[in-house]
């Protein structure tokens, strides 16, 4: 069957349009993202402004559009934290649902941590042993751990890139102190959750998931020879800390010109580094692999496990 995976986020709304069916690895046959950057649109009372609400409708509509002409049998449609914290999320899901036609169901950061999860349990198989994930959207970053498709662990923290970058880092490019000042509050939400979890757990694999830290890999990490003739990305925590400080020297449309930094995330990749940095530091690793697969392959593939 051909599935639609609508991901209406707070950087983008992408669509991803696969082939697939049980039992078989998903392949993508289109793709359409808008970008957004929805933490621009949040008012002082939390909720997503009328310019903002506007904007997620143009782009849901884009990509529904897209999805038909793609001739997709379902559409999986989804949004995450940024309209899942706004004030006014019900009233922009009702505008959506009737503008667009398009019903969005609301993840929770729990669910993300988990569906993230079994994607990567999926790419990397049951030989990985115990897996400890990272990935960092723009409201949240989402923490699981476990050595099962279900993970024991599944956290979510508001540490995303674009909620960071909004919060901490206002200037273009940032001062030093406000880099400081965000690294510093990274790190004491990071210590309460790994106090909050028991402690830092056993982990066979540590790795990063999303397209921030696909970036940060391209960036400032290498590859390693991986299973057959492939390789795989890895980042070290030395290398990331090395860039951090030079990238953030640079203005944000300089940035793109750099290995792996997309338009998309120019602007708030200095602080999915800065909180990557002290997401490993909290947890102790001091290198992670890269996942191609994240959320929208784990919706992909717990939709085929319910069709069997």
């Amino acid at each position: 069957m051909r599935l639609g995976v609508l991901d209406v986020g707070s950087n983008t709304v992408h669509l991803l349009v696969v082939d697939a069916h049980p039992g078989a690895r998903p392949i993508p046959t289109a793709s359409n993202k808008s970008v957004l950057r929805l933490m621009r649109y949040l008012d002082p009372d939390g909720s997503i402004s009328e310019v903002g609400v506007e904007a997620i409708l143009e782009a849901v509509r884009e990509g529904a559009k897209v999805a038909r002409e793609s001739g997709i049998d379902e559409l999986l449609a989804f949004a995450t934290s940024a309209i899942r914290e706004a004030t006014n999320g019900a009233e922009v899901l009702a505008r959506i649902e009737e503008a667009a036609g398009i019903h969005l169901d609301v993840l929770s950061g729990a669910d993300e941590a988990r569906i993230t999860f079994l994607a990567v349990r999926r790419w990397y198989g049951w030989s990985a042993g115990r897996v400890l994930l990272f990935d960092i959207g723009g409201g949240s970053l989402e923490i699981a751990h476990g050595g099962d498709e279900v993970p024991d662990v599944a956290r979510s923290v508001p540490l995303g890139a674009g909620r960071s970058t909004i919060e901490f880092l206002p200037d273009d490019p940032p001062t030093d102190e406000q880099v400081a000042r965000l690294r510093e509050h990274a790190r004491g939400v990071l210590e309460e959750t790994v106090r909050e979890i028991g402690g830092i757990p056993e982990t066979d694999h540590v790795v990063g998931s999303s397209k921030t830290i696909r970036s940060l890999a391209k960036l400032a990490g290498g590859t390693e020879e991986g299973v057959g003739a492939e390789e795989r990305s890895i980042l070290k925590l030395s290398q990331l800390d090395d860039w951090i400080p030079r990238l953030a020297r640079i203005p944000a449309d300089a940035r793109p010109n750099l290995p792996g930094i997309t338009a998309d995330r120019t602007f708030q990749i200095v602080a999915g580094g800065v909180v990557l940095s002290e997401t490993m530091r909290a947890f102790k690793a001091k290198v992670l692999e890269v996942s191609p697969w994240a959320l929208r392959e784990g919706l992909i593939l717990r939709r085929l496990d319910r069709m069997e």
